[in-house]
């Protein structure tokens, strides 16, 4: 029995620490007889940045889109600059913290599609970026291809995902996104009519996935961004959020400015073709 209960010590401990990205030091003790526990940094500020980085301009928007808007999005027909920059398959619990104090710095706001299950594992992760004024949607709770689920099965997903994001950052999802890009038109409709989630889809995909590099992430949804366009990204992979720096420095000195999912659909003039606005499956 005793020796379980070091072995679940040493487990917590080790998860504990792989947790944190930037982990505290253990301090030793003034008689130098050993280490001592030290105190939680429960006072944490993003780290400042050396030199100046753009700024995302302050921008009191609406978010309020109407459900007769549409049912699939890619892209927004917009009258100025806007672009917004999405997050899939978080919370990660090295990547999103990271990225989180990429975007603080420049005063951008995004939008996460969560797995709900690693909303679960992480919720004060969950917290903080709907604290810190980024918008959550949901991205199923198993990232299982939805094509290939019952109705039934697909509402678990959906329904324990919202649940999830509702209980650990006390918001629900306006918004959703299928793994991989799978829905049938027919999933899409009755999904919208029951929950009134358009499903959001993307305009530009730097197929992070593949790992091509920081730099590559970079160069491709640089060249691929217009106005309007949803691009997608992973906070799932490190050198995403590694390119993310220079991605939305590019992009604000291009003069875009970033808006969430939801602000973006709230543009949607009336007036706009539905073509124009909906977008297909990959």
């Amino acid at each position: 029995m005793k020796i379980a209960s070091h072995i679940l010590v040493f487990t917590l401990l080790g998860a504990s620490l792989g947790s944190c990205s930037n982990a505290d030091k253990t301090a030793g003790s003034p008689d130098g007889s050993g280490p001592v526990k030290t105190e939680a940094n429960t006072a944490y500020r993003t780290p400042s940045i050396n030199g100046s980085v753009p700024r995302n301009p302050d921008m009191s928007l609406s978010a309020n889109f109407s459900k007769k808007a549409g049912v699939t999005f890619s892209r927004v027909s917009v009258n100025d600059k806007y672009v917004a920059l999405t997050f899939d398959d978080g919370p990660h619990p090295q990547n999103t913290p990271r990225l989180l104090d990429i975007l603080r710095a420049r005063n951008i706001k995004a939008t996460f599609y969560v797995v709900g299950r690693n909303v679960d594992l992480y919720p004060a992760i969950a917290r903080r970026i709907v604290a810190e004024g980024h918008e959550i949607g949901n991205h199923t709770y198993t990232h299982g291809n939805m094509t290939k689920m019952s109705d039934a099965k697909v509402r678990k997903e959906l329904d324990t995902t919202r649940d999830s994001i509702a209980r650990a950052a006390g918001v629900k999802p306006r918004t959703m996104r299928p793994p991989y890009g799978a829905l049938l038109q027919s999933q899409r409709s009755w999904i919208h009519s029951e929950y009134g989630y358009p499903t959001i889809m993307w305009a530009v995909d730097p197929k992070d996935w593949q790992r091509p590099g920081p730099s590559v992430v970079t160069s491709r949804i640089l060249a691929g961004t217009t106005p309007g366009a949803i691009v997608l990204a992973h906070d799932l992979h490190a050198p995403t959020v590694t390119a993310m720096p220079a991605t939305c420095d590019g992009l604000l000195k291009k003069g875009y400015k970033f808006v969430t999912v939801s602000q973006l659909l709230a543009m949607k003039s009336d007036e706009v073709p539905a073509q124009a606005a909906a977008g297909s499956a990959p």
